[in-house]
């Protein structure tokens, strides 16, 4: 192999999380591969009107890419359509830029997750459907996402590994799991839920109104904890549109 080509990965599959300009003509890609995790990668001249690369810089479509470099940050040297094209419309399309928004905060640069890479290609099909409700979709995603991740979710064992009971209520905290608490006792830095939803959770089952609610907020405490200070843009504008 020639030196020049150590570097170079030819036609991977990817998808666009984001992108911000780069000097005066170019673009930084931020990338979601299958096999590297999250690439960055200069796209030379995309800003230009002509340039080839431009129109397909396209977030939630599938495409194959080829860049080079031993840095953290590559040159990217050409894009290929993928097999089917996606169109996300409305609340599913800021369902979509929500997804891309928790990758590009939690998943590591250059750390391949596989399987997370199908569900996300999975996650984007089922909310161009519009058959499941997105906010069912968005918890799949972000409970699958923490588990890919390394980040322990346990939903059918208790902090003493006993089995969780559905008629119990529970106190749930990031990294210690759920506690068998009282029913009318306020959890200091965790979520308050029963029993059931997390059995619920665990059977991958949303069907349940109570489920829904809690699952939200579980959720929503366990990515405060990760993603730390900084809030997430697309949650606030997904409140909004709901709040409309």
């Amino acid at each position: 192999m020639a030196l020049s080509n150590i570097h170079r990965q030819d036609n991977q599959p990817v998808y666009v999380l984001h992108t911000y300009p780069f000097k005066e003509t170019s673009l930084v890609v931020e990338l979601f591969s299958r096999e590297f995790g999250r690439v960055a990668a200069v796209a030379k001249g995309a800003r230009r009107p002509r340039s080839a690369m431009r129109g397909m810089l396209q977030a939630f479509q599938p495409l194959q890419a080829t860049w080079s470099g031993k840095a953290e940050l590559k040159n990217l040297h050409s894009m290929e359509w993928g097999a089917g094209l996606l169109l996300l419309r409305g609340e599913a399309l800021m369902c979509g830029f929500y997804l891309n928004e928790l990758l590009l905060r939690l998943l590591p640069r250059e750390d391949g997750h596989d399987a997370l890479f199908d569900y996300y290609c999975q996650t984007l099909r089922i909310l161009t459907q519009e058959q499941v409700p997105p906010a069912t979709t968005l918890r799949r995603f972000e409970l699958k996402m923490l588990q890919e991740l390394g980040y322990a979710v346990p939903l059918e064992h208790d902090d003493a590994g006993n089995a969780i009971q559905a008629e119990y209520v529970y106190s749930y905290v990031a990294e210690q799991g759920a506690a068998r608490t009282s029913q009318h006792a306020a959890p200091a830095n965790g979520v308050q839920l029963s029993g059931r939803t997390l059995l619920a959770m665990a059977q991958d089952d949303y069907s349940d109104a109570l489920t829904q609610q809690q699952s939200k907020q579980l959720m929503r405490t366990l990515l405060a904890h990760y993603l730390g200070d900084k809030p997430l843009h697309t949650r606030q504008l997904l409140m909004d549109l709901q709040a409309l």
